[in-house]
């Protein structure tokens, strides 16, 4: 059997991604802006201390005061990968982070990850249409073919997370990192641009102004 008869995947587009830029991304219920650790970290501090568990599955924190977390996140906003973004709401005021990271250009795959979350953000609309504006920048505007979600397999609210925002589970990669000095296996994730156009449509509908009652509850699951 000669080379030329042995199977291979299908051709592509091999024309390399684009590097994620400080863009603003702007939605119904807030704007993703590039991490700017002078405005952004005087509004996510009051809204972090003391929610240490927050920090139970990253590599960093709990932080000991205001000062430990801004000159953190101040070595966070220069950084080109993971490359951090704020997620603000419509007061002006940042709510959380999140990043695109593991950035591979070439082949056109980069992960979202680094995601906080503060009390503030965690279970509502902004919070589900940040992963779809970061989403849709990845794949429409910066041509990546393959987006990536990591958590540790012991996250159960992460892993969560992926599905209900469509990722598919791929599997679990074990004794793949130490963290804190604790072993972690890593539940790995993906969406893909082919599926992009059917997750992209879920989520417009279930962010659609309609798609909320006077007390801004949900009348429909993102799930569904």
């Amino acid at each position: 059997m000669s080379t030329s008869d042995l199977p291979v995947g299908p051709p592509v587009d091999a024309t390399a991604a684009t590097l994620p830029e400080p863009v603003t991304l702007r939605g119904h219920f807030g704007v993703i802006e590039k991490l700017d650790a002078g405005r952004h970290g005087p509004d996510l501090w009051p809204l972090l201390r003391g929610h240490d568990d927050i920090w139970t599955y990253m590599s960093y924190g709990p932080f000991a005061g205001a000062d430990t977390f801004q000159a953190w996140l101040g070595e966070r906003e220069a950084l080109k990968d993971p490359y951090y973004y704020a997620i603000v709401g419509r007061d002006g005021r940042a709510v959380g982070l999140s990043t695109l990271m593991e950035i591979r250009p070439a082949m056109r795959v980069v992960e979202v990850g680094h995601i906080v979350y503060s009390p503030a953000l965690q279970r509502t609309p902004l919070g589900t249409e940040a992963q779809f504006l970061l989403a849709r920048y990845a794949m429409e505007t910066l041509g990546y073919r393959r987006y990536e979600w990591k958590c540790n397999a012991l996250n159960a609210p992460s892993r969560s997370a992926a599905l209900r925002y469509g990722f598919a589970f791929e599997g679990i990669l074990r004794q793949h990192m130490i963290v804190k000095g604790h072993s972690r296996d890593t539940a790995y994730f993906s969406m893909l641009d082919s599926e992009w156009p059917t997750r992209k449509a879920a989520f417009e509908r279930w962010l659609a102004p309609d798609n909320f009652d006077s007390n801004g509850r949900q009348k429909t699951k993102l799930s569904a």
